[in-house]
């Protein structure tokens, strides 16, 4: 029987765009932003990935945020696996079938043939190992390569971060009849500096686009599920709609809330929201214990809208009994925030907490600052 989880929407349209894009622009790669959680990931694995199969690419994906220290070698990785699947075969026929005879009989003798002429040893040094690797992968694969890097503004916060973004990016534009690129990030400050930043490796060399959330057939998807296990219970889609954009457009996130709402066969959207919000609470709670009480007030702060380095909350965070707030202070506290990604910057917008259901429960369950 399928399950909340076993709902997915498929967008091979959009893949199909993107590749067009790719094909239009050789050697410009193209860098989506959205948010976390909002199903870039998703995207790249289940509609990107056979798309670019199809259209005769071979698709290589690298997660750059779980290699922060080391992202450029966190690429090479990624494109090391890939080659050994081309060259070492899963199947031991297959294997049998790629191991060179080294010894030929003939007639009661043998002729010892030897080993096979090997290629050079790969450099070590990360940047130009990348080049080595993207030229060996298309020559194994006989077809170009698409790289898809996942949260790709890991590399500019990465020590070393501007030589790593100007290797990628002169293997990018040297390989480009054999290397297509795809990136995605969270961080539009991080992307900005990548990309829009005068003088920066890459400035003005990816094509930047927003990544469209999904829309209503996801969450018509969900009420119709949620009307197969409750039989005469409605789950009222405007209200879900309304909660969706609420949330700031992350499926896995609405769908966690509708999963709560249907243990308890709840379809009052309101109500599922702050069962939602108590059951995690013990969880947020843990997540804040390790902050220090000047960083969880500015973090509450942050939740409720308030300017941070403003004269007031300034005011409010000094009557901690932490020593005075002073704007150097809360700006360290917004940086660590960031670091551990509690919190997110936004173009055009003020710093917000990532999470919009741990904002609201920051509101309801934390004292005064």
């Amino acid at each position: 029987m399928a399950t909340f989880d076993d709902l997915q929407v498929r967008r091979p349209e959009l893949a199909r765009s993107y590749l067009a894009l790719l094909d239009a622009q050789p050697g410009r790669p193209l860098a989506m932003f959205a948010a976390r959680r909002i199903g870039k990931t998703h995207f790249l694995d289940h509609d990107l990935t056979p798309a670019a199969v199809q259209h005769h690419l071979l698709p290589v994906y690298a997660d750059l945020w779980n290699h922060k220290a080391s992202p450029l070698e966190a690429i090479n990785h990624a494109l090391e696996e890939a080659l050994d699947d081309l060259n070492v075969p899963k199947s031991r026929v297959a294997r049998l079938g790629k191991t060179p005879v080294k010894k030929i009989g003939l007639i009661g003798a043998s002729l010892d043939l030897g080993d096979a002429p090997a290629r050079r040893a790969l450099p070590t040094v990360p940047q130009l190992r990348l080049d080595a690797l993207v030229m060996r992968l298309v020559d194994a694969a006989e077809r170009p390569v698409l790289l898809m890097l996942d949260e790709v503004q890991t590399l500019g916060d990465a020590e070393g971060g501007d030589s790593a973004i100007a290797a990628l990016r002169a293997v990018l534009h040297k390989r480009r009849d054999a290397l297509k690129s795809v990136f995605t990030g969270s961080s539009q400050e991080g992307l900005a500096r990548m990309f829009s930043t005068a003088g920066a490796p890459m400035y003005q060399f990816a094509q930047l686009l927003d990544f469209p959330p999904l829309g209503d057939e996801y969450l018509q998807l969900l009420v119709d599920h949620f009307g197969s296990i409750h039989p005469g219970k409605i789950l009222p889609l405007e209200a879900l709609r309304k909660l969706y954009v609420r949330i700031g457009h992350k499926p896995g996130l609405l769908k966690d809330v509708v999963k709560g709402m249907s243990a308890e066969g709840e379809t009052d959207v309101e109500v599922g929201v702050n069962q939602f919000l108590a059951t995690q609470g013990t969880i947020w709670n843990a997540l804040l214990q390790p902050l220090d009480a000047f960083d969880r007030a500015v973090l509450v702060v942050i939740a409720r809208g308030l300017p941070p380095l403003g004269r007031e909350t300034l005011e409010q965070l000094g009557q901690l009994g932490t020593g005075p707030a002073t704007v150097a202070k809360v700006r360290s506290a917004i940086d660590r925030l960031l670091r551990i990604n509690l919190v997110s910057r936004m173009a055009n917008a003020p710093i917000a907490v990532d999470d919009p259901l741990l904002a609201e429960y920051l509101r309801k369950h934390q004292g005064p600052v």
